[in-house]
């Protein structure tokens, strides 16, 4: 009953909300007399402050309308080419003309892990000026009706196939974070059919491949509990009148807290920091702040088999370093890798992904070439800045693009 609890005083402060909108409103308003005083903006910062806290956020948009390439900006054309009750595949054409030849294919593959995939709108940016991009963008569990069918970690890994011969040959596959397990997966039974569509290269971010090496509390969570405390303690139902009315999911809320808790102090001073710069009519300040929390607390629910499955085998079993993971009883073989190029990354300061996880990628992949093989840490960044940010865009995306052109393959 905890999620209609939830939805029960999420429903019961919509009121509150908008009397602090209208407040707002009232000591903003440049006809107010109190509006350029201290005290007015004190009172609508605290009521902003209120109702940002409380509201519930939507999925955001990617807005990315134009780039540049070779010094030119071109428009750029949000497309859905690929869809299923769980997952579009979204393509971002550019208008880079008839004659331009053709660039290389890559593939995001965005987290599931509670998070929209417009939490990748800073990778997307960065990567546009050099290719043809492609992102997954997971729908919430709790918008998809019961009618649809399951979705779990097996169906992930043949959505990443399915979308790899949708595109194919010659893709570039990028995957942030939780999709690196399921991404080398997806490779490893395709190389293994000798699949023609098995990606040019392949590259890892702060991806949980092994989590035994340096555990964060991220890990110690996962491995510390049996799965059945999982299915009984964070496993709900969507409630009425959602479209997923009824489906097991684990909640976004839930994942959003836990989040949240690793670093409560730094979000409590980045909110009293957002209400001192409104009182300051400090605007940049306070739109940066709106910008990124807009983005991190929008979150999306998962289903509760994939949420399940992907603890047993990744945090608790630790499968596909052991040699023991299957997909639809099939055994999953990353040594049948031997063509698909293989680039890591990682973060010196990653406190969800802990330094080695993500490399021990390389020590699975048995029988890959090693002129086939990278890895790269960024100094001074912590998971977030693993795939966004300066330090992302002046010294990974270059490493990253390097690496792709290096094994770049004909269609």
């Amino acid at each position: 009953m905890f999620y209609h609890l939830y939805e029960m005083n999420h429903a019961a402060m919509a009121p509150l909300r908008a009397g602090a909108d209208m407040m707002r409103q009232a000591y903003s308003n440049p006809l107010s007399p109190l509006s350029n005083t201290a005290f007015g903006r004190s009172m609508d910062a605290g009521f902003e402050v209120f109702e940002r806290l409380t509201r519930r956020y939507g999925k955001p948009e990617f807005g990315l309308s134009s780039t540049v390439v070779d010094g030119k900006r071109v428009s750029v054309i949000e497309e859905t080419v690929w869809s299923k009750p769980f997952c579009n595949l979204v393509r971002f054409n550019r208008d880079l003309g008839e004659n331009r030849k053709a660039e290389p294919k890559i593939l995001i593959v965005s987290p599931m892990s509670g998070h929209y995939a417009t939490l990748l709108r800073g990778t997307v940016e960065a990567l546009l000026p050099y290719g043809e991009i492609y992102i997954t963008d997971w729908i919430d569990a709790r918008t998809v009706p019961v009618t649809d069918g399951r979705f779990d970690l097996d169906d992930y890994i043949s959505h990443v196939i399915e979308m790899l011969h949708h595109i194919g040959e010659g893709v570039h596959v990028v995957a942030v974070c939780q999709p690196s397990v399921p991404v080398l997966a997806a490779v490893s039974l395709m190389e293994a059919d000798d699949d023609t569509c098995a990606p040019a290269s392949m590259t890892l971010m702060g991806g949980p491949i092994d989590t035994r090496i340096n555990p964060t509390a991220v890990n110690e969570m996962a491995k510390g509990k049996p799965i059945e405390w999982f299915r009984d303690n964070v496993v709900m139902q969507v409630p009425w009148p959602q479209p997923g009315f009824s489906r097991s999911v684990y909640p976004g809320f839930l994942q959003l807290s836990g989040f949240m808790s690793m670093n409560l102090d730094r979000h409590m001073t980045a909110h009293k920091d957002f209400y001192l710069n409104l009182v300051k009519n400090d605007g940049d300040s306070a739109e940066k702040h709106r910008e990124f929390y807009d983005e991190y607390l929008a979150v999306m629910d998962l289903t509760a088999e994939f949420y399940l499955q992907t603890v047993e085998t990744v945090f608790i079993e630790h499968a596909l370093p052991k040699g023991t993971m299957l997909h639809k009883g099939r055994a999953v073989d990353p040594s049948a890798i031997r063509h698909t190029a293989l680039f890591t990354v990682e973060g010196e300061n990653d406190d969800i992904s802990g330094v080695g996880q993500t490399k021990a990628a390389h020590d699975i992949c048995l029988n890959l070439p090693d002129s086939k093989r990278e890895h790269y840490m960024q100094p001074d960044v912590g998971h977030y800045g693993v795939f966004n940010g300066s330090r992302f865009r002046s010294d990974i995306v270059p490493r990253m693009v390097d690496f792709m052109r290096k094994h770049e393959k004909a269609a």
